[in-house]
């Protein structure tokens, strides 16, 4: 049985670090929120940079520096370890547009726990029906 989400200890948001990384980090996670997200915001839309924004991605920094970066990967599959985050999980459904997409999507309506990342889902399914229709 699934706790209900006040009670399970998977939905309560995970702390998230203020500035750089502990001083063990390296690249762009030794950077301050600003100079990230500034670097993030640069990526040209052909970017060889997923691997970096993937690690920004799995990191404790904030949220918003987090889902800034999930907006810039380029294979949006990446993204699929991610989708019971509330933030990076809505980030992943709208990157989704392929007929090939809709049963994962289907699976996220039905398994998430984040009304937000269902919501978002049950969007993204709508728009591929109708551009399915469309042909």
């Amino acid at each position: 049985m699934v706790p209900p989400p006040d009670e399970d200890p998977r939905a309560r948001r995970a702390p998230w670090v203020a500035g750089p990384e502990p001083a063990a980090a390296t690249g762009w996670l030794a950077l301050d929120d600003d100079e990230l997200l500034f670097r993030i915001e640069r990526l040209p839309p052909d970017h060889p940079e997923d691997e970096a924004l993937m690690e920004v991605v799995r990191s404790a920094r904030h949220f918003f520096v987090r889902q800034e970066a999930a907006k810039k990967i380029r294979d949006h599959r990446r993204l699929r370890a991610h989708s019971g985050d509330r933030h990076i999980g809505q980030i992943l459904v709208r990157a989704m547009n392929r007929r090939e997409d809709a049963a994962y999507l289907e699976s996220l309506v039905r398994e998430s726990r984040h009304i937000e990342v269902k919501k978002a889902a049950e969007a993204q399914l709508v728009l591929l029906m109708d551009k399915g229709e469309e042909r």
